[in-house]
């Protein structure tokens, strides 16, 4: 994996963190443009394209609301030239608009990024319910 990569990854989880908490400039800032790009949600649903990818992530920020926490737990990854990605975890608690209690969450996510003029971009997000018992 590339020292890029690797440094690419510490921001990514930044952005899942800020994410969580409400707030999608990061996330918006690392996805990609230009089609073709996807997203599998957690809700069974898939939405591709570019455009209608970027309009779902910024739908679905607005559900979460500040004092949440999240950890991605990377079980591989790997980065070519032009095409990286992880798979492992997503381990959250977060706080929901409207929830009065924050709803702990295990996902599985598989992540692939293409590398652009200006750096790696998110162009598919696999993410489910893991059956597996939050450690």
């Amino acid at each position: 994996m590339t020292d890029g990569f690797k440094s690419f990854m510490e921001n990514r989880k930044k952005a899942a963190l800020t994410y969580v908490n409400g707030d999608g400039r990061p996330l918006a800032g690392i996805l990609a443009s230009s089609s073709p790009a996807s997203f599998f949600s957690p809700m069974g649903d898939v939405v591709e394209g570019a455009p209608d990818g970027a309009q779902r992530y910024e739908k679905d920020r607005g559900a979460f609301a500040s004092g949440s926490a999240t950890e991605l737990e990377i079980l591989h990854s790997d980065a070519s030239d032009d095409i990286a990605y992880w798979a492992g975890y997503q381990i959250a608690t977060v706080c929901m608009q409207g929830k009065p209690e924050p709803i702990p969450m295990k996902l599985r996510v598989t992540e692939i990024f293409r590398r652009q003029n200006s750096g790696w971009k998110l162009i598919h997000r696999h993410a489910d319910m893991s059956q597996a018992k939050k450690d």
